[in-house]
């Protein structure tokens, strides 16, 4: 009897050793995986940021139909586009109140309609 307890007690611990091993193996994977993904979200989450504080900035100069003007970021770069008519002062303008927000690497205004 007591070489069958031994033999359990073995067969047991080796089991939960294998399984901690199998366990160790599967959850690295997914950390891995979830790195990769908070590095893309934090790429959105600055897209994002970059996109509505130049549209806010937009919208509130005086001079620039900011409400007409769209903003699409797109890995730190900023396109301006419109379906109404600006000037080119006020194209200048929108590139350079783009330009001067954290995180922008590049503008570009090629969608603004001009007069």
């Amino acid at each position: 009897m007591k070489k069958f307890a031994i033999a359990a007690a073995t067969a047991t611990a080796l089991t939960l050793t294998m399984a901690n091993v199998a366990f160790a193996q599967t959850s690295q994977a997914p950390m891995v995986v979830a790195a990769g993904e908070v590095t893309k979200a934090k790429e959105v989450t600055s897209d994002t940021w970059i996109t509505t504080k130049v549209k806010a900035d937009l919208v509130t100069e005086k001079g620039i139909p900011g409400t007409d003007i769209k903003v699409e970021t797109n890995k730190g770069v900023v396109s301006l586009s419109s379906s109404v008519a600006v000037t080119d002062a006020q194209k200048e303008m929108a590139v350079a109140i783009a330009k001067k927000i954290k995180g922008v690497e590049a503008v570009s205004a090629d969608g603004l309609k001009a007069e």
